[in-house]
């Protein structure tokens, strides 16, 4: 897609987009709200995660203005057991200076659309309880808080809340109950 002449859309992450997925989730990392990692990552410490990405199961995708990566998405396994091949985690990274401007919007609304032709119907994201913007975002697309871990990360001497927030996006016929009162 072109807007006023500038390339902008969504699509496929390639190898030689890892250094500014780098930059952008290392961005995040001194916020303390995004990730629960303490210390910059390196390209090379991402390279085996960016090759488990596969654009037609589990893809990592990239949102593009001009020449420039500002935001990206991952899909990946949850839990890594078969039973949970139809549940993807989403992670989504902004630059900081392209937050703000529906990024994140954008990056969710494609990847809800994407994820029943990759088999996946149900999404879930990690999120600190402190991380409002992001919680925001999630609760606006329809996404509830399916658990809370209490004070699981410890980062600068001050414990953080993890959120569970998910959405099933098609309704599968069950004989099942949707959910057992105690996990």
């Amino acid at each position: 897609m072109w807007k006023e002449g500038v390339k902008v859309g969504i699509r496929a992450a390639v190898e030689q987009d890892l250094p500014r997925i780098v930059e952008i989730y290392n961005a995040a990392i001194p916020t303390r709200r995004s990730t629960a990692d303490t210390e910059t990552v390196t390209i090379n410490s991402r390279l085996e995660w960016f090759r488990k990405h596969n654009p037609d199961r589990r893809p990592l995708l990239v949102y593009e203005q001009g020449d420039e990566v500002v935001a990206w998405i991952s899909f990946e396994d949850f839990y890594g057991r078969p039973a949970y091949q139809h549940t993807a985690e989403l992670s989504i990274y902004v630059a900081p200076e392209h937050q703000g401007r529906l990024m994140g919007k954008k990056m969710l609304q494609a990847a809800e659309e994407l994820a029943p032709r990759l088999g996946i119907q149900i999404l879930v994201g990690y999120v600190f309880a402190h991380n409002s913007p992001s919680i925001r975002l999630l609760q606006a697309f329809g996404y509830q808080e399916w658990g809370r871990l209490p004070n699981v990360a410890q980062m600068d001497g001050k414990e953080y809340n993890l959120c569970i927030l998910g959405k099933r996006l098609e309704h599968q016929a069950s004989t099942e109950q949707s959910a057992p009162a105690n996990c």
